[in-house]
């Protein structure tokens, strides 16, 4: 007979099952490594399929924008029917055009040139009507510049710069 009560496969497999819930330093760190490769990996491949699936932009036809006066403004949508814009005249003749989205927390801008550009009434924030940078309020970035193009007389929306 033997004298150890334990059993015969103990002895065999012997598991300490206290110790195997515990992770060890290393095992911690490869899991950190791998995964954070596989986020890079899958941020990377995002953004590539998001480049290449970028349609090409339309080019719209801005009914009215040659009979604009200098100060004034026209809304008009672009690229798609809900993208609100506007579009300005400035008062040395150049047409500027502008998301009408106030990039802080997405208000529709309005033109006020008494106000020094474009102003967001939702938080008294003010965009410089030259270049779409925000000189008052909240807001930090700029808004979103729409490309135009002058073709015999007309003006077309034909991009979006970010």
């Amino acid at each position: 007979m033997r004298d150890d009560p334990t059993p015969r496969w103990r002895q065999d497999f012997p598991i300490h099952w206290e110790n195997d819930h515990y992770v060890t330093r290393r095992e911690l760190a490869k899991f950190l490594t791998l995964g954070s490769g596989l986020l890079v990996g899958a941020s990377a491949l995002v953004a590539i399929v998001g480049r290449l699936r970028q349609p090409e932009p339309t080019r719209t036809r801005l009914d009215g924008a040659a009979a604009l006066a200098p100060g004034d403004s026209l809304l008009f949508r672009y690229p798609t029917e809900k993208d609100p814009c506007i579009l300005l005249r400035h008062h040395d003749g150049r047409l500027l055009a502008y998301s009408q989205v106030c990039t802080h927390l997405s208000c529709a801008v309005v033109h006020r040139p008494d106000r020094g550009g474009l102003f967001c009434p939702c938080h008294q924030g003010v965009f410089s009507s030259a270049e779409g940078v925000p000189t008052a309020g909240p807001p930090t970035r700029r808004l979103p510049r729409i490309r135009l193009e002058e073709q015999a007389g007309e003006v077309y929306a034909v991009g979006v710069e970010l």
